[in-house]
């Protein structure tokens, strides 16, 4: 048996175990009142952001994602950052939208840590305190250089998935590492197709999200084959894998520096 041979069947097999794992764990039935489509589905606060008024003096940083609507859900999620600065009372909440006229970047369109449509989100990343207010700024500006502002595709992209991968590259301080099933995070331009990784912390070959590879202290080592990604994460250890994300430690940084946890995502 050929190496190319081993290889197609190994990647084949890894495929049916996420698919797999992620049908049994169904997002859908973990939906909240989503019984009525998605006009019913709950958007309210899932009370994993602090409280911005007790941490009023307290700069804070999350990313949050969260499986996307219908059947898209067992394959993908969709990804958003909020912020505030020390002495606001309030978060700013930014996230790309691919329905609606205009721009697709939207500023406060839901609560910060709202569930979206039903999905519970769980935390990527969470700075806080010293320093956060200057990662605050570059944020900002990514956000305002962002260049598919009139652009969405939902596959292979540019979508919320690109957009997050956007600011993670112009601010590698933030330390994002999107999960594997966050497709459209490897989406590039083919006049580009070689850069910095959606972590900002390696480097990244692909031919629109559909073929490449990343390498990166963050993301570990991740082959992207028709925007299904396999790799393996040597910073927490773990299996980087389509449709469940990934399969090891939780590599979302804790509260100042705190432990993660283990588990799928």
């Amino acid at each position: 048996m050929s190496p190319l041979s081993i290889s197609l069947r190994a990647f084949a097999v890894l495929l049916l175990f996420s698919v797999g794992v992620s049908l049994a764990n169904d997002p859908r039935s973990a939906r909240v009142g989503a019984e009525g489509g998605w006009r019913g589905a709950a958007r309210h606060s899932a009370g994993i952001a602090p409280d911005p008024g007790r941490f009023a003096d307290t700069a804070i940083v999350q990313v949050f994602a969260a499986a996307t609507y219908g059947w898209r859900g067992y394959f993908a999620v969709h990804p958003w950052i909020i912020y505030k600065r020390a002495g606001e009372t309030a978060y700013t909440r930014y996230d790309v939208i691919g329905w609606g006229r205009g721009n697709v970047v939207r500023r406060n369109y839901a609560l910060p840590d709202g569930l979206w449509f039903g999905a519970v989100p769980s935390v990527l990343v969470d700075h806080r305190g010293e320093g956060v207010d200057a990662l605050i700024a570059q944020i900002e500006e990514a956000v305002a250089r962002y260049p598919y502002a009139d652009e969405y595709r939902s596959y292979p992209g540019p979508n919320s998935n690109t957009f997050l991968a956007h600011i993670g590259r112009e601010v590698p301080a933030l330390r994002l590492d999107l999960p594997a099933n966050a497709i459209g995070k490897d989406y590039r331009p083919l006049e580009r197709p070689l850069g910095v990784s959606p972590s900002g912390s390696g480097v990244q070959f692909s031919l629109l999200g559909l073929l490449g590879f990343s390498v990166g202290f963050e993301e570990g080592l991740e082959l992207n084959l028709l925007g299904l990604n396999f790799g393996v994460d040597l910073n927490r250890p773990a299996l980087r894998l389509p449709a469940i994300g990934r399969l090891g430690l939780d590599d979302a940084p804790g509260t100042e520096g705190g432990p993660a946890g283990v588990g799928v995502r």
